[in-house]
């Protein structure tokens, strides 16, 4: 009799060992399904761009003259210099915006791989660098550098002015915060299509500034006065 008494004890206790586990399933598998809807989100990009005019250019005039009397040659390209000089007073150049570039001699025959045929033993080049924050003024020069060829400076290497936007740091703060509402906006529009809640940011990571040209397909972005500057913010909201 006493056995028999004993094994309804045991099924009961197993039974209640069973709720008790089953219980505790279920505790943890709640646990893991509100862990992982915390853990959802949506990660987005905003971008942010705007048209900006350079505020500085450099225009590099180079010229050169050959000769085999280097003291003649050297006088035919101070005189060079002194017509590029009075051209670019008469363009309206401050002295402070001209300067000179690298003064270049090359002896034809000290070269080590001597071409055959030289027909003049030394070369001089010198550059007359501008650079100046008006921007429209150099734009005008350069469709008046012919009044120099007609003094006889010939422009070596001419690849025309660099145009550079220097005033970032004025248009970087409402620049991440467009980039930063753009995302937002994609991540909201997300969250109504899943049916969420949009959360607050996980994280965010702002990309480099880029200074392209305005055209940016077959034109130099250095010569370009107009530029495009573009930030692509990413950011990861979670979702309720």
């Amino acid at each position: 009799m006493a056995q028999n008494t004993l094994i309804p004890a045991a099924v009961a206790g197993a039974a209640i060992l069973a709720v008790g586990v089953a219980a505790g399933g279920a505790f943890v598998g709640k646990g893991v399904e509100n862990a992982r809807i915390g853990d959802r989100a949506v990660t987005v990009r905003g971008l942010s761009e705007r048209i900006v005019k350079a505020d500085l250019a450099v225009l590099p005039l180079k010229f050169a003259s050959v000769g085999d009397d280097l003291q003649a040659v050297q006088a035919d390209v101070d005189a060079d210099t002194a017509a590029v000089r009075r051209f670019l007073a008469a363009q309206g150049y401050q002295p402070a915006e001209i300067d000179l570039g690298r003064l270049e001699v090359t002896d034809q025959y000290a070269r080590e791989y001597q071409q055959q045929n030289v027909a003049a033993r030394y070369r001089v080049a010198q550059t007359v660098i501008v650079r100046t924050t008006n921007v429209d003024r150099v734009q005008a020069t350069t469709r008046q550098l012919d009044q120099l060829i007609r003094q006889g400076v010939v422009l070596q290497d001419y690849n025309g002015p660099s145009y550079l936007f220097t005033k970032l740091n004025d248009v970087r703060p409402a620049m991440i915060a467009e980039a930063t509402a753009s995302a937002r906006t994609g991540a909201q529009q997300f969250a109504r299509d899943s049916g969420a809640k949009l959360g607050g940011i996980r994280s965010a990571t702002q990309g480099s500034f880029e200074i392209l040209g305005r055209d940016e397909v077959g034109y130099d972005p250095s010569s370009q006065v107009f530029k495009k500057v573009r930030v692509v913010t990413t950011v990861s909201y979670r979702l309720k």
